[in-house]
């Protein structure tokens, strides 16, 4: 690709980075390792009034997998992991958001990470249609880039619909259909990372796969 005088210095440097990085050897299917602490769990206190703890869990999914925006095309070798609850409140199923976690995701020989981090909403009410779904945001660290430099979020969060990765999986899940917008806060290098990375990408042009734990806690001991 042909670098303009806009996109020379540490801009060319980004560019050519992420143009030039190898494509990444695809991240094992088997789960992270061990099970997933429950450090993130809601306390009984943070569950709707009227919950019935008879019926309410704890629940932590921790996966590895691959990323697949615009352009780009990385494992995900380092575990995300997201921690709800979710239970009855008179008869009804209620949810209560935990917390999520992710290692920086490395963007092959580019001076580049990704991290994912909650894009605030969740639904893992599984229905015939999906598993659940999860809006995500990106952080993204690199050279020129400044602190807030992410993409999706705020009003244009990465939603994902989760659906199994095979026939009844609940812990092997992925999404081909999510579009991604264009970065944001990223300062004078956003439209240079948009370019390289190929944002905004469309519908279809993007995947997550998952692999994974999933554990289960119970509120009321005596039910699990």
């Amino acid at each position: 690709m042909f670098l303009t005088a806009a996109t020379t210095g540490t801009a060319g440097v980004l560019l050519a980075a992420l143009l030039a990085a190898a494509p990444a050897a695809p991240a094992a299917h088997a789960g992270p390792g061990a099970p997933a602490a429950f450090a993130d769990c809601p306390p009984s206190s943070a569950l709707p009034a009227g919950a019935e703890l008879a019926s309410w869990r704890c629940e932590v999914m921790s996966a590895t997998g691959h990323l697949t925006i615009g352009r780009l095309d990385v494992p995900i070798s380092g575990p995300i992991t997201v921690t709800h609850a979710e239970g009855d409140v008179g008869g009804r199923p209620e949810q209560v958001w935990g917390g999520m976690s992710a290692a920086p995701i490395p963007v092959g020989r580019a001076p580049l990470t990704l991290t994912p981090r909650y894009g605030g909403h969740f639904d893992f009410l599984s229905d015939a249609r999906r598993v659940g779904e999860l809006d995500l945001s990106f952080a993204v660290s690199g050279p020129g880039l400044p602190p807030g430099c992410r993409i999706g979020g705020g009003t244009t969060p990465v939603h994902l619909v989760l659906q199994p990765a095979s026939p009844g999986s609940t812990t092997a899940l992925e999404d081909t259909t999510f579009a991604v917008p264009r970065s944001r806060r990223c300062g004078p290098l956003g439209r240079v990372l948009d370019r390289a990375v190929g944002l905004p990408s469309a519908a279809g042009q993007n995947a997550i796969v998952l692999h994974g734990e999933r554990s289960i806690r119970y509120y009321d001991a005596s039910a699990g």
